[in-house]
């Protein structure tokens, strides 16, 4: 069996690979760099003249042999890579018969804890989203309190307004119920240690990325300084990242994402490496369905697995089957490969949507945290 030919797909920002053998078999990935997706198929453009006419089941040493070609780093790279793994992965499961998840190893659980993202543009917004959500079966909820404008606010009420929503939220869904906190790298180290402290009364399940991902050191040092769990990863590029996140105790979760974390082949050893430091994972999972698919079977197979963040899209049309929720949880498929097919047509009534750059701006006109 050989590759045969590689397509790259662009659905809004979501960024497909498809990879095809001579045999009939194909499989798809997905990139997650959603913030320059063209730059993604790019890169994937230029890995074709080595992966045409390879074996599709070497996997991991196609992953080297690429990741090594040129030394260089960044999320184009990572994603396009993570695509190309994922896809070769799903071709494999396809051509022996099983799910991916049996191939690394087998499954931990029958079934995927779903972690709902829901809206909190106001303390009310905020209450009656994840109400509604644990109404549904949901016993994970997360939600970014940080108010809108909220790099023009000051510390006082920037404090203020993201405390409401999260006590908000603790009332709405009562005392059993797991609540993430997503901050979306929007404060400076001191001001996430004193919202985190300022979180403590309220049993969060995790705070995830307090502040920017720009120093693994700082992130490090704020972890040192506050009692509730932090998660982070997810901007991240290799595992070797990761490696240093968890020697310096800078995360009690991990972030990880098979669309930009080297696909199966790294995410695996990256689970394992947060198994040896008793940290748990739980996927970046904000994109398309093939993203989902393939988390479901990484979450299958490692021990450490925390929540999966779950959000619906309409352009949710463009695979089946969905992974379907049903009282807060995905069961893990039995299909071969990742489980999923795409729909070109559906594919095709989602054109590519470049993203307008919208970066925020201080009181004073100094640019903000993102």
């Amino acid at each position: 069996m050989r590759i045969e030919s590689i397509e790259t797909l662009l659905v809004g920002d979501w960024t497909l690979v498809r990879v095809r053998t001579d045999t009939g078999l194909s499989g798809v990935g997905e990139g997650t760099f959603w913030a320059q997706p063209a730059a993604t198929t790019v890169v994937v453009e230029s890995f074709k003249p080595y992966l045409i006419g390879q074996d599709p089941l070497t996997i991991d040493r196609h992953w080297q042999y690429l990741y090594r070609s040129s030394s260089f780093r960044g999320a184009s790279i990572s994603a396009a890579l993570s695509a190309i793994d994922v896809a070769l992965w799903d071709i494999a499961g396809k051509h022996y018969g099983a799910p991916v998840y049996s191939l690394l190893g087998g499954r931990h659980r029958d079934r995927i804890r779903m972690c709902a993202l829901c809206p909190a543009d106001t303390v009310e917004v905020a209450a009656s989203s994840t109400a509604a959500a644990v109404a549904e079966g949901h016993t994970a909820v997360k939600i970014t309190p940080i108010p809108p404008g909220f790099s023009q606010l000051s510390q006082a009420r920037l404090m203020r307004e993201t405390v409401a929503r999260v006590a908000a939220v603790r009332d709405a869904v009562g005392p059993d119920v797991d609540i993430g906190v997503e901050i979306h790298r929007n404060m400076s180290p001191g001001q996430a240690v004193m919202l985190a402290q300022k979180l403590e009364p309220f049993d969060i399940l995790f705070m995830e990325d307090p502040i920017q991902p720009d120093s693994v050191r700082s992130m490090a040092d704020v972890a040192s300084r506050v009692k509730v769990p932090i998660a982070t990863g997810e901007r991240f590029n290799s595992l070797f990242e990761f490696r240093e996140l968890l020697e310096l105790q800078a995360a009690r979760d991990i972030k990880l994402d098979v669309g930009l974390h080297g696909g199966f082949t790294q995410c695996k050893k990256a689970a394992g490496i947060a198994e040896a430091y008793h940290a748990t994972v739980s996927p970046h999972n904000a994109r398309g369905p093939v993203l989902l698919a393939a988390h479901v079977q990484l979450c299958a197979a490692i021990p450490n697995f925390l929540v999966l963040e779950y959000r619906m899209d309409e352009r949710y049309d463009i695979a089946s089957p969905i992974p379907m929720l049903m009282d807060g949880y995905v069961t893990v498929p039995d299909a071969p490969g990742i489980g999923l097919e795409l729909d070109d047509e559906a594919v095709a009534r989602h054109p590519y949507s470049e993203r307008e750059i919208e970066t925020p701006l201080r009181a004073d006109g100094a640019v903000g945290f993102v």
